[in-house]
């Protein structure tokens, strides 16, 4: 099985982003937990940032045919792309939706999810450990399938 993983504007900056809301954890720190729970769970990642929404729906597209699930932090994207949206639902790979902090309970304007849509689950407020839930979960929905 192979999993997207991908992650959108200013999640390279953790560890130095407002720690109070995201941690202290780097953003080398979450991709080693991401290599590590990937390994545990015995499915192929790859991880992929950009602060561009363009090159995520790129990224997103080019998943069709190569990876069976996406794990998805669209970050501030999550609350204004119908882009990430429409992209997510036309190659119609599984997707979860993971937040760092839990955004339920933050502004008003991070109350909606455009990409959250198009995602079988969300995982928000576990910190890094929602990265390693929602692998597990698209484990278990895709069934160990092989690519």
């Amino acid at each position: 099985m192979k999993i997207l993983v991908l992650n959108g504007p200013n999640l390279n900056l953790l560890g130095l982003r407002e720690p109070d809301i995201y941690g202290s954890g780097t953003y080398a720190a979450l991709e080693e937990l991401i290599r590590a729970a990937a390994a545990e769970a015995e499915v192929e990642v790859e991880i992929f940032q950009s602060n561009h929404e363009g090159v995520l729906v790129d990224k997103i597209q080019q998943a069709y045919g190569v990876f069976d699930g996406i794990v998805i932090n669209p970050a501030a994207y999550t609350h204004t792309s119908v882009a990430i949206l429409d992209a997510l639902k036309a190659v119609a790979l599984p997707a979860v939706e993971v937040h760092i902090s839990d955004v339920s309970k933050r502004e008003a304007f991070r109350q909606i999810s455009y990409a959250g849509l198009a995602c079988c689950k969300t995982y928000m407020g576990l910190g890094f450990e929602g990265y390693r839930q929602a692998i597990l979960h698209l484990k278990d929905l895709l069934g160990g399938k092989i690519s």
